[in-house]
């Protein structure tokens, strides 16, 4: 069985899982978290989110990529979004890589060079500075000054404020 067989399974158990009642596609919260797409952080539950109350960004690290900064454009512009939350983590995949050396290393297995940045980083709250800056410096993004940067230590679960 595959993990699309199982999880589907699991689905087919569980039943139809509707949105909230009442709930539209504009987050109650008015708010959107970016995050890394670590299978061992719940989003959810490590904010207090319930279904509805904000859109969740995942992808390797957590960075601010132009994709992140396209979703933010839609979510402000169409869904009325004014906050952004950008939660990076402490032991990330990505730290543990460098640009060129994860470019080299898919150039040899597959005979093409990414032309896309990895976005590799040593310094998490470094990353989460970084990231915060690019938000606020989008001509894109109409609300850019409730931004705020957090680091979670994986390993204990808990949030620093890092900006």
């Amino acid at each position: 069985m595959t993990s699309a067989d199982e999880l589907f399974r699991r689905h087919s158990v569980a039943g139809p899982v509707p949105p909230p009642e009442g709930a539209t596609a504009i987050p109650s919260l008015h708010a959107t978290v970016l995050t890394c797409m670590d299978a061992r952080i719940n989003v959810y539950a490590l904010l207090g989110l319930e279904p509805g109350e904000a859109h969740v960004l995942r992808n390797a690290g957590g960075v601010v990529t132009d994709d992140v900064i396209r979703s933010l454009a839609l979510s402000q512009h169409k869904l009325d979004t004014e906050e952004v939350l950008v939660v990076q983590h402490t032991s990330c995949g990505v730290s543990t890589v460098t640009e060129d050396g994860f470019k080299d290393e898919l150039e040899d297995s597959t005979g093409v060079r990414p032309t896309w940045s990895v976005e590799a980083f040593s310094d998490v709250e470094a990353s989460v500075r970084r990231g915060v800056e690019r938000v606020r410096h989008s001509e894109f993004l109409p609300h850019r000054d409730k931004v705020r940067g957090f680091v979670l230590d994986i390993d204990k679960g808990s949030l620093t404020e890092v900006v």
